[in-house]
């Protein structure tokens, strides 16, 4: 099979991609989690509950996040992939600005909404277009690297928010980092050319824009679709629940101690005035930036050297990885003493993002290039409901039933029972690494056969 051809980008341009996408998906991030470490001014200033939280952060995004992708991913399996990631990412960036106007629950909730609305158009094309420009042996590093947009945009959302709080209010910190994504979108367009759309697949590769019926069909025949999308879903609860719930967590549960635990930052990291907010800010950021770049960036390495040989690999990888998760949130979770829980909490939040670079890239494998950015979509559609819909919602109304008998540490136990749900993961995606070897596209034939399945 040939992969490589002759007007191939230079391995520069191709790096130089890649960090513009990353930059692209770290304010994706960025404008999705600063609410985090802001949710706790944000509680306090308009009276709200860790229900009512639940649903701002997770609920109202994950709406239109999640259903208005599949559209716009049909979208950019037949348009120009850049034009509507730049479209995008100017749209969730001024309504981030915006959530800094808000004046009351609702007026938030609907600014999140909108957001949402931009989001949906930033994550499918950007895995087709990385599908263009890395072969299949590079892919699951390349998706790792773009994913490290998750752990760079939460840690910067946290820190940057937490230090904007304190030396401004929590409203100036999404007014300023929306109007940073306003103002980046126009160099990502006049940097990133539109690909050639399949450059890497097979030559009888079927190039036509599928529609929605031919993509369902052509997925309702691939179990491994389905068990990856869940298994990741599963793993996504807890994800990003844990973004969002764990900087309050440690204001509640550790206050005045992470003053001490982060004694020593530089005088010109600590403003004037700071707080718990602005600890927690640093204390978690640090450990999501860590642990997850190291975590990303090992399941991307693992899951191409062993997927090589055997595709269920793909799928397994981070299968292991989440079995492993779970008891060392718990220690981390329970324990008393801030800097173990700090060293403990680094390994699971390793563990739990592993399965981007592998799980993403066994979802370009298992479809043709002409239905990646639609299937990608399906995929998100099912994990940003489940995960981000639910997720967040979920600990925040087990932490509100819990309060009566733990009070402040409420909201400790509702993480700790959330972790359960790595474990529905992990079965998930055992499952799946029996499936995906047999989905995977090889041949032509295989080409055809998938891609005529509905005609």
């Amino acid at each position: 099979m040939k992969l490589a051809q002759a007007n191939d980008p230079s391995p520069a341009y191709r790096s130089l991609v890649l960090t513009l996408l990353v930059t692209v998906y770290t304010f994706n991030f960025l404008d999705r989690q600063i609410i985090g470490i802001l949710s706790i001014p944000i509680q306090q200033e308009l009276g709200l509950s860790d229900t009512q939280l639940g649903l701002m952060r997770g609920l109202s995004f994950a709406l239109f996040y999640a259903t208005l992708g599949v559209p716009i991913a049909l979208l950019a399996d037949r348009f120009n992939r850049t034009w509507i990631m730049t479209i995008a990412l100017t749209l969730w960036s001024a309504m981030t600005a915006v959530c800094g106007l808000a004046q009351n629950f609702w007026q938030l909730f609907v600014a999140r909404l909108l957001v949402g609305v931009g989001e949906a158009g930033g994550v499918a094309p950007a895995y087709s277009l990385l599908s263009d420009y890395y072969p299949p042996d590079k892919r699951g590093r390349a998706m790792a690297a773009y994913s490290f947009g998750i752990p760079i945009g939460s840690a910067v959302g946290i820190i940057f928010g937490g230090v904007i709080a304190t030396v401004l209010d929590w409203r100036w910190a999404f007014i300023i980092v929306g109007l940073m994504g306003v103002a980046f979108a126009p160099i990502f367009k006049s940097l990133v050319k539109e690909p050639v759309r399949g450059r890497y697949d097979p030559p009888g590769s079927k190039v036509a824009p599928a529609k929605l019926s031919e993509v369902m069909s052509v997925l309702i025949r691939k179990p491994s679709f389905w068990t990856l999308s869940l298994g990741a879903a599963s793993s996504s609860m807890m994800g990003y629940g844990l973004f969002a719930w764990l900087p309050a967590f440690f204001v509640r549960s550790w206050g005045p101690e992470l003053g001490q635990a982060m004694a020593w930052l530089p005088n010109w990291m600590v403003p004037q005035g700071a707080g718990p907010l602005l600890y927690a800010g640093y204390f978690y950021g640090t450990i999501v930036l860590v642990g997850g770049l190291m975590g990303i960036w090992l399941g991307g390495q693992l899951g191409d050297r062993f997927g090589a040989k055997n595709k269920g690999a793909y799928a397994l990888v981070p299968a292991i990885a989440f079995v492993a998760t779970t008891p060392f949130f718990a220690i981390g979770i329970l324990s008393d003493a801030i800097w173990v829980s700090f060293f403990v909490l680094l390994i699971p939040t390793a563990l739990g993002l592993a399965w981007l670079g592998p799980v993403l890239a066994a979802f370009q494998g298992i479809v043709p290039p002409n239905m990646r950015a639609t299937a990608s979509a399906l995929f998100l559609l099912i994990n940003n409901l489940v995960g981000i819909g639910l997720g967040d919602l979920l600990l925040g109304a087990m932490s509100d039933g819990l309060a009566a008998r733990f009070g402040e540490e409420s909201l400790r136990y509702s993480i700790l029972c959330g972790t359960s749900f790595y474990l529905i993961a992990a079965a998930l995606l055992f499952a799946s690494s029996r499936l995906v070897e047999r989905d995977w596209i090889y041949e032509d034939k295989d080409l055809g056969k998938q891609t005529n399945a509905a005609t």
